[in-house]
């Protein structure tokens, strides 16, 4: 039986895009359901859940309902303001996994869940884990590097840069690299450190990224 915590009524983001915990995400919310759940989320100091979407649309529609990935990450909002139209713009940060056990559509079209986090990754041991990881840093380093040489505004994460750090590092390679988006679902997915380097690393060695 599980002992990660549960999370009741958890309010649900199917997007067509994988949030990993660390990750950035900037959202347009202009949905009556969004609305209400960014100002909840932001007046109770709660997380919302964003998953990849199995099938359906984001835009809600009548007889297509939004089917998510069992596997999401909660996000919580960092930074909000209005545009002149009444959009909400936010920014998120991705935080710690969860599995959904159960969801639901409420009255007002949003999915809510019932869901248990999941923990942090298993951590590199062996020694080729820790060398594919050292190569896998050093290319992250290089891309930080040329990226705020160009324009630091143009960064696609957050400070601190975490390069000792191999489930930053490779969440970090798994969002930027251009991965199909079902396969960056299944590296979110891993529990194990080492498993995501190596898919990354291998991916980089056959580009010819490294």
């Amino acid at each position: 039986m599980s002992t990660n915590p549960l999370l009741a009524d958890l309010p649900l983001f199917p997007l067509h895009t994988v949030l990993f915990p660390g990750g950035r995400l900037p959202l347009k919310i202009f949905e009556a359901r969004y609305l209400d759940m960014a100002r909840a989320c932001l007046r109770e100091g709660t997380p919302f859940g964003v998953c990849l979407l199995k099938s359906g649309n984001e835009i809600a529609s009548p007889g297509d309902p939004s089917v998510p990935e069992s596997i999401g990450c909660l996000a919580e909002i960092t930074q909000c303001d209005v545009d002149t139209f009444g959009m909400l713009l936010i920014q998120a940060r991705g935080t710690t996994r969860f599995r959904l056990l159960s969801h639901r559509v409420e009255p007002s079209n949003l999915l809510v869940g019932v869901a248990e986090t999941i923990g942090d990754d298993a951590q590199l041991e062996d020694a080729e884990a820790l060398v594919k990881f050292g190569a896998c840093a050093e290319v992250l380093e290089r891309i930080i590097d040329a990226i705020k040489a160009r324009d630091p505004k143009d960064l696609p994460f957050n400070e601190p840069f975490l390069l000792d750090d191999p489930t930053w590092v490779s969440n970090r390679l798994s969002e930027i690299l251009p991965i199909p988006m079902r396969a960056r679902q299944k590296l979110m997915e891993l529990e194990d450190a080492a498993a995501r380097i190596d898919v990354v690393h291998h991916y980089m060695q056959q580009h010819q990224l490294l």
